[in-house]
C-alpha cells in the first residue's frame, strides 16, 4: 500500500521549513553563487558585533582577490569590536595591518614577523622566478 498524499507532503514539511528558514536568513540563490561568493555572503551575515570568532583556513574558498574582499569585512568588523582567532597559510590573510602572527612549530607557540614566514618568503621567491621550482618538478 502506498502513502497517502497528506503523509507524503507532512514528510516533506521538516525539509521545507529548513529551506525558509536557509532563504530568509541568507537569501535566495546562495546555491547560485561561486563558493567563495557564497562563503563571504553566509560569513557577513552571521556577523554580530563583538563577537569573537574562530576561523579555520578561511582563505579556502577565497580566490586571492576574495580574500582582499574578507580582508576588507575584517577591517569593519573589528571597528564594531569584533575579535577574530584566524588559523591561515595564506599570505594575504597574514598581511592584515596590526595582527598579532603565532607561529604554532616543535612544540612552541611564539610571535613571529609577516616577513619571516615561510609561507610568505616561499610566496615571494616563487613568484619572483617559478621556472627555478617547476623545472624540478
Amino acid at each position: 500500500m502506498g502513502r497517502s498524499q497528506l503523509a507524503k507532503d507532512l514528510a516533506k514539511l521538516p525539509y521545507r521549513n529548513e529551506v525558509g528558514a536557509l532563504k530568509r536568513r541568507y537569501g535566495d540563490g546562495l546555491d547560485a553563487r561561486s563558493h567563495g561568493e557564497g562563503f563571504m555572503a553566509l560569513f557577513q551575515s552571521r556577523f554580530v558585533s563583538g563577537g569573537l570568532y574562530l576561523l579555520d583556513e578561511p582563505e579556502a574558498p577565497l580566490s586571492p582577490l576574495r580574500q582582499l574582499s574578507f580582508l576588507s569585512a575584517l577591517k569593519q568588523m573589528i571597528t564594531e569590536d569584533a575579535q577574530f582567532i584566524i588559523a591561515t597559510h595564506s599570505p594575504i590573510i597574514l598581511a592584515f595591518p596590526e595582527a598579532q602572527i603565532l607561529n604554532f612549530s616543535d612544540g612552541e607557540i611564539r610571535m613571529v614577523e609577516y616577513d619571516d614566514l615561510e609561507h610568505v618568503t616561499l610566496t615571494k621567491e616563487f613568484l619572483n622566478n617559478p621556472g627555478a621550482y617547476l623545472r624540478n618538478l
